[in-house]
């Protein structure tokens, strides 16, 4: 069971510069919450509490000052500073230490997952007992992604932002890896761009037969906020099924009263927290 995860929330931003010249990307609103709740809410449905998020150096107390240690939702969360983006590889390099031997999972800062049977199938994927799993989803422009062909759930072959390809299935910013991730890491070798690939350590799984695959459905999305277009386009998703529904997409303290890690009590500090809002009379109704 993996019960550690890290969200790497670094990165330069530079598709939506100048936003991003004086603030973290995973600090703007997506919505009425910033991006990080998005990618952290997933770790916490997939019941994942002791959390590592990378941050750019000199970015680390913003970070704090939203989310200092986890108390709050009765969870950990660790800090770790990087000086520059080296590929998605290098967190399991930077975060030995935090991930030790243990099993880790993986969600890039910037993606966002919406779906029915979501928390069902991150409840599946920290059940790996070896190996690495990948999370797919189907998409129009294949030649934009990582790809993944696939048989069954086992990978057959990875292709990055192939020109030509029968698969549409792109490999999303969710892993999951046993504990010889770190190990993996460290043996490879950086790409032309300087940067360690990440298809290069899932390949590493690959050849070995220990790469799978979990599919979002019909049902399902996945959304990477990487531009300002998609940035919107994922605000615009979030605005659309909230005010539909009543219901708030990764209220981060609704998850963690549903999973038992904190009482009512913790919800009113959080309100407290948040101030005169939106999101404190929602956690208000949570609560009532």
């Amino acid at each position: 069971m993996i019960k550690k995860g890290i969200i790497l929330a670094g990165g330069m931003g530079t598709r939506m510069s100048p936003l991003t010249k004086a603030v973290n990307k995973q600090l703007l609103p997506i919505y009425d919450k910033p991006l990080i709740y998005y990618p952290l809410s997933i770790l916490m449905l997939a019941k994942i509490k002791n959390i590592l998020i990378i941050v750019n150096k000199g970015q680390l107390e913003q970070y704090k000052k939203l989310l200092p240690n986890g108390d709050r939702l009765g969870i950990k969360i660790n800090y770790l500073e990087q000086d520059r983006p080296r590929g998605l590889p290098d967190a399991f390099i930077l975060g030995k230490n935090f991930i030790k031997n243990d099993k880790v999972a993986m969600i890039l800062g910037d993606n966002f997952f919406y779906g029915q049977s979501l928390s069902k199938m991150l409840l599946d994927c920290v059940k790996i007992k070896d190996g690495a799993k990948v999370v797919l989803h189907k998409v129009v422009n294949p030649e934009k992604f990582g790809i993944a062909t696939i048989q069954g759930k086992k990978i057959l072959s990875l292709k990055e932002k192939p020109k030509k390809t029968k698969s549409n299935l792109a490999i999303t910013g969710l892993y999951f890896f046993d504990n010889k991730v770190s190990q993996y890491a460290k043996l490879l070798k950086p790409s032309k761009r300087n940067e360690l690939e990440i298809v290069d350590l899932l390949n590493k799984y690959r050849k070995k037969n220990k790469l799978s695959a979990e599919l979002i459905g019909r049902g399902g999305a996945w959304l990477d906020t990487g531009s300002i277009e998609d940035f919107y386009k994922t605000s615009n998703f979030v605005s659309a099924v909230e005010n539909q529904q009543g219901f708030k997409i990764a209220c981060l303290e609704e998850i963690s009263l549903n999973n038992k890690w904190i009482t009512k009590k913790e919800v009113v500090k959080s309100i407290k927290f948040y101030g005169n809002c939106e999101y404190s009379y929602y956690l208000k109704k949570v609560i009532s």
